[in-house]
């Protein structure tokens, strides 16, 4: 039996490109988990628990089915000892071919898993406190200090290092709002 594994994440919050990609495989089950949390991932663990010999799990990359290196590892060693394997698409492994990588496209992988995990959890973040009303991002550099260092600028009487010191608005700030010409 193959077995598509889902699960939202913020690029794909309704598991719709997932969806798409399982279309192209002619698969015997879908499983979608109705959230992106990382603890309560309950379709994964019935999923685990149904497999038997010879059963593959299919998953779109790896962050889809896990959350850490260290998960990662976990679920394999579990479909090992089942007598599963894994199929990722993107990462074009499928451990039921011996030998399919080299050391070195596994380390990649494993990299960019790494990178996707941390990635996920930082858009989910953003997502989150953006709905909760707060604001993202470097915090704004109050106006009055704006004006003055564009002040000091265009009076040319004040080197970059004055104007920095003055107003606390460093070279690359000032010129980018120079730049933009736009002062709130």
């Amino acid at each position: 039996m193959q077995y598509f594994y889902m699960r939202p994440y913020p690029d794909d919050p309704d598991c719709a490109v997932q969806q798409a990609e399982a279309d192209q495989i002619d698969v015997t089950r879908r499983v979608i988990e109705s959230h992106d949390s990382a603890k309560r991932r309950t379709e994964l663990e019935q999923m685990l628990k149904a497999l038997e010999p010879g059963d593959e799990v299919v998953v779109t990359h790896l962050y889809v089915l896990a959350d850490s290196t260290r998960h990662l590892i976990e679920l394999l060693e579990q479909m090992e000892e089942t007598g599963a394997s894994l199929w990722s698409l993107r990462e074009q492994i499928r451990t039921k071919e011996s030998a399919s990588l080299n050391f070195l496209e596994t380390a990649r992988h494993l990299v960019q898993l790494q990178s996707d995990v941390i990635s996920m959890s930082t858009r989910a973040g953003l997502t989150k406190a953006k709905e909760q009303g707060k604001q993202t991002g470097r915090p704004r550099k109050p106006d009055e200090n704006v004006r003055r260092a564009i002040a000091m600028y265009q009076s040319k009487n004040h080197s970059l290092a004055d104007i920095r010191e003055q107003t606390g608005i460093s070279k690359s700030t000032l010129y980018r709002y120079l730049e933009s010409e736009t002062i709130d």
